[in-house]
Order: C-alpha cells, then sequence, then structure tokens
C-alpha cells in the first residue's frame, strides 16, 4: 500500500513538471522594447517575413525605429501538444484594439471546441490589460499558454 501512495506522488510530481516543461518550451521572446520591429527568432532577417513557425513573421504595418504608433503585428506561432496557436494584433495610437485569432489548436473536434470557446474571453482579457499578462482560462490550459505566448510576440513587435 505505501508504494503504491509513492508511486502515485512520483507520477504527479512528474505530471506536473511535463505540464510546465511544455508550457516552459513555448518559444520565449526576448526582444527589447526599443530597436526595429523585424523578426525576433534565431532564423530572422528583417521585416518582410512569412508565417514561418520558429520566428515571428513581419508587421504589416511600417514605422520608425522604437514603438510604432499603429498597424497589424503577426505573432510567432507557439505550438501546443493540441495544435499550433497564433493572433495577430491591431495596434492603433500605442494601444491595441483588436486581437484576431490566426490559428488555434486544431488537433481534435474537442481542442476546437475548447479553443472556440476560450478565444473571445482570451480576447477581452488582452484588450482590458494591454499586455499579455491575461489569466489562463479554465479547461483551456494550453490554448491560453499558446495564445499569451503569440500575443507577447506580437506586442514585441508592436514595441508596446
Amino acid at each position: 500500500m505505501r508504494a503504491r501512495v509513492v508511486a502515485g506522488g512520483v507520477l504527479s510530481s512528474v505530471a506536473v513538471l511535463a505540464i510546465g516543461w511544455q508550457l516552459g518550451g513555448q518559444p520565449a521572446v526576448t526582444t527589447p522594447a526599443q530597436g526595429t520591429t523585424s523578426g525576433i527568432g534565431s532564423s530572422g532577417s528583417a521585416g518582410s517575413g512569412g508565417t514561418s513557425g520558429s520566428s515571428a513573421s513581419g508587421s504589416s504595418a511600417s514605422g520608425s525605429s522604437g514603438a510604432s504608433d499603429s498597424g497589424t503585428f503577426t505573432g510567432a506561432a507557439a505550438q501546443t501538444q493540441y495544435g499550433e496557436v497564433q493572433v495577430q494584433i491591431t495596434v492603433a495610437d500605442g494601444k491595441i484594439t483588436d486581437v484576431t485569432p490566426l490559428h488555434l489548436t486544431d488537433r481534435d473536434g474537442r481542442s476546437v471546441a475548447i479553443s472556440q470557446q476560450a478565444a473571445p474571453i482570451l480576447r477581452q482579457e488582452a484588450l482590458q490589460t494591454q499586455s499579455a499578462q491575461i489569466q489562463a482560462v479554465s479547461g483551456a490550459t494550453f490554448t491560453s499558454g499558446g495564445y499569451t505566448t503569440s500575443l507577447q510576440s506580437a506586442i514585441d513587435q508592436a514595441g508596446l
């Protein structure tokens, strides 16, 4: 009986570590707030990038160096165990005015349903906080993690 309890505790700890590793394994966006709005990944070349999954794509707005006042910025595609998540933000006068999901988790029908339910909540949170520091939606942990990762990438590109 004691061995089962210990084994259960070990398995629970491993599960928590695996989930943390999965969420922590999302591509980190570490560009400084000041600077150019060109690509930010390790393979990034300036500006006119497509939507490759390894780095953030370029923005559709061209601005001066530093923070852009207006434009549309596409975040890097974030991989989750249920599929890819990618968002695009619209910025006007230095404020996020819209967040559009370009791609949400789609591994199966349940993933799609969860993402469709979570997306409006995540959008509303992002618009209220004007940042990627938003709460995860209960039951949509992976979608929420991918959403915030891609959102932060787009915000970094916008220089906000």
